[in-house]
């Protein structure tokens, strides 16, 4: 008896796939979550970082530029919004960018200020 054997060809093709571009926003947020293991570095970070230095450069630039209640106010928001999100102990997905958005509303007053101009007699402390 004769068998008829019928052997299949095993061809693998590889479609070249193209691989999706992912947003610079969604990298960002997964590089967030990522960090909350070294989230006590951050909450230091944050709290030192920014209370500490960058608040008081600011309020600094507020003040020799004419005390604007307007400025006060915006940096006030901007420490206060770092430092209420790390005493909730929200996740770091959300404090790492409340923390930049913050940063950038003090580096935008300090320029503000810069841009008005400095004048040591108009303060009035």
């Amino acid at each position: 008896m004769e068998t008829l054997l019928q052997h299949t060809i095993n061809s693998t093709y590889a479609h070249p796939v193209k691989k999706e571009s992912t947003s610079i926003v969604s990298r960002f947020v997964t590089w967030c979550k990522g960090q909350e293991k070294h989230r006590l570095g951050w909450l230091a970070v944050i709290i030192a970082g920014h209370g500490c230095v960058l608040t008081p450069i600011t309020l600094f630039a507020i003040i020799l530029s004419g005390n604007s209640m307007v400025f006060w106010s915006m940096a006030i928001a901007a420490m206060g919004m770092s430092l209420i999100t790390n005493l909730a102990a929200l996740p770091t997905k959300i404090t790492i960018p409340v923390f930049f958005l913050s940063v950038v509303i003090d580096l935008v007053i300090i320029a503000s200020c810069i841009s008005i101009g400095f004048n040591i007699a108009a303060t009035s402390i």
